[in-house]
């Protein structure tokens, strides 16, 4: 017996050390299979990423190491980030990739592209705005909280308060890179200080108990069932996470408003990229990273002015119909939108109703979509308000995807903060290109894909995303869900908004227009409420390049789907068409179409 457990140990030894070596060789040298690289790649990120981690809620309970923590925000994280990718495409280019299968091929070559672009984009670091009045750690973190980490037992409720007493480290890590950019002097536009301010000091005006981060703590703490936490467990969590709110979380965002408002001095002016030392450069990157694309700066802003000219005359036609002849194509589609006829009331009840509307034009779109799909995603899709407090700088809508483990659905926001915003005539095409067929499909069958590298249920490619989300507008028209004209008025409105984009974001960016001057250029041709296009063009000022994906992307899925008929003839299949686009997970453009030829091909010999 003593021979046998000693034999048996030293089997366990010697597997141990084959284990350990094989860990270490797959983690530290250029391992033996490229999925094997891949999941290295993705491991080593997400490690570094406890806010991802807790948003995807990929891994199992036991391995929760990570809901006490925040990312690392810091310049050395940065430089951390960037040193990663440089090593990883490196040895990204030691595989052979010709002796690869064909899916084989299409993970290689996305990951290639993901991390190539990303290192051309290195030189760059800072010429960004990371604390603006869209997203940055003051809003991005108590959004966060309320909407991601989830609350289910005492050790939940434990973690929440943990990583509220962490924000004073989160901010001084954001505060570090952007005293770094203050001595390069990349200053940001004086709108976003101004905003950013108002938007803070709002956040921390009232008691700490009338604050959304201590609202949703309760909120989440009161759906546990009662005999998981008891009375006395749970009074005591609410006293804990009010004095981290008071003593934490204000401190850390009294110091971020006190940076800034020394910053107002500075901030005279806003301008685009061009302003700043290597902004040209860095703009003709963003075109290219955020299009997927070679286009120049130039050629984005012909290409917006040519589909300008192309949408208006088509919503020309309709504002005619109804008998609206006289002004801009914009000043008569605002005139439609003040109707009252087409508005909720800005009142709660007026604003609930909206959302339920939404909610029944997804039903509504989700059961009508079998001739086209025969791939959907098994989770669902809610619509929810924009939390009040990021409403003002928000925008129009957003989608937040749904956890990989099922346990939250994805989500459609809309913003309420003044339903004027969102006339009855547009709900439909938002409702599409945010929720059904749009990104809840898009970003849903990715997440639920099998038999693929990790890397391709997540990697984010804008153009592919975004191009997805406005051509699920376009298809929807097409496949009869806007019959009335109003509704289709409202579709060619929304498109019209993505081809301004092209217009004002090289414009601001390339051609050094104002702020001003891209806002009217946007109100004449869209008939957008003021408010909302003065948010638009905020937006593209802080985040350039990124508004140009909606609309090169759909074009690119439009041109390829042209192409297939063309080429198929009968052999043509809708449903197998998106299946390509699909369920390969985002791809860069220039790949999508390598994937659309190779599938065309295969058809012609079927």
């Amino acid at each position: 017996m003593a021979r046998f457990f000693k034999w048996t140990g030293r089997t366990l030894l010697v597997l141990l050390l084959i284990l350990a070596v094989g860990f270490i060789h797959v983690w530290y040298f250029k391992p033996l299979k490229a999925d094997w690289f891949y999941a290295r790649v993705m491991a080593r990120f997400a490690l570094d990423q406890p806010e991802m981690l807790s948003s995807m809620r990929i891994l199992p309970d036991w391995m929760d190491f990570y809901s006490d923590k925040f990312s690392d925000a810091s310049p050395a994280a940065d430089q951390k980030m960037a040193d990663m990718v440089r090593d990883n495409l490196a040895t990204l280019h030691r595989y052979q990739r010709d002796t690869y299968s064909r899916d084989q091929q299409l993970s290689y070559d996305t990951m290639e592209y993901y991390l190539r672009i990303q290192d051309e984009g290195d030189q760059f670091r800072d010429l960004n705005f990371p604390v603006n009045q869209m997203f940055g750690v003051q809003s991005n973190l108590p959004n966060f909280m309320i909407d991601i980490h989830q609350i289910n037992s005492a050790k939940d409720a434990k973690n929440y308060i943990a990583r509220l007493n962490k924000f004073p480290l989160k901010f001084d890590q954001v505060l570090e890179g952007l005293k770094i950019r203050e001595d390069k002097n990349i200053i940001p536009p004086q709108f976003l200080v101004e905003k950013v301010l108002v938007q803070m000091r709002d956040f921390i005006a009232k008691p700490a108990r009338q604050n959304p981060l201590f609202i949703s703590f309760k909120e989440k703490l009161d759906k546990v069932p009662a005999n998981t936490i008891d009375t006395t467990t749970r009074q005591a969590l609410m006293t804990e996470a009010e004095t981290s709110v008071t003593k934490q979380v204000y401190p850390a965002y009294q110091k971020l408003i006190q940076y800034f408002t020394a910053l107002q001095a500075k901030a005279q002016g806003n301008f685009g990229v061009w302003h700043y030392a290597g902004g040209d450069a860095y703009y003709a990157w963003a075109v290219k990273m955020h299009t997927t694309t070679d286009m120049t700066p130039q050629q984005v802003h012909d290409l917006g002015l040519a589909e300008v000219a192309r949408i208006s005359s088509e919503m020309d036609a309709i504002l005619k119909s109804k008998g609206l002849s006289e002004g801009t194509v914009g000043a008569r589609v605002l005139q439609l939108s003040e109707d009252p006829a087409q508005l909720y009331p800005n009142t709660p009840e007026g604003k609930q109703a909206m959302l339920k509307g939404f909610q029944v034009i997804l039903d509504e779109v989700n059961k009508g979509l079998d001739s086209s799909f025969d791939v959907r995603p098994k989770l669902g899709v809610e619509v929810k308000a924009v939390p009040e407090f990021s409403q003002a700088t928000a925008p129009g809508a957003y989608y937040n995807p749904g956890a990989f483990d099922g346990s939250r659905p994805g989500i459609f926001y809309a913003n309420m903060r003044d339903t004027k915003e969102n006339p009855k005539f547009t709900m439909c095409t938002l409702a599409y290109h945010e929720g059904i067929p749009g990104h809840h499909f898009q970003i849903s069958i990715a997440q639920e894909l099998q038999n693929v590298p990790f890397f391709r249920q997540v990697l984010p490619f804008t153009a592919y995303a975004e191009g997805w989300a406005l051509y699920a507008e376009r298809l929807a028209w097409e496949l009869g869900f806007e019959k009335d004209p109003m509704d289709n008025l409202g579709r060619l409105r929304d498109e019209m908004m993505r081809a301004v984009r092209l217009v004002v974001d090289s414009g601001i960016h390339y051609k050094h227009w104002t702020r001003e001057q891209a806002i009217q250029y946007m109100t004449d041709n869209t008939g957008m409420a003021l408010t909302d296009v003065t948010a638009e063009i905020e937006r593209y000022m802080v985040d350039p390049g990124q508004a140009l994906a909606y609309k090169v992307g759909m074009l690119k899925i439009l041109a390829l789907r042209e192409k297939a008929k063309l080429a198929l003839g009968d052999k043509f299949d809708l449903k197998q068409f998106h299946n390509e686009v699909l369920t390969h997970g985002a791809l860069p453009l220039v790949v999508l179409e390598r994937v659309i030829d190779d599938w065309i091909a295969k058809r012609k010999k079927a």
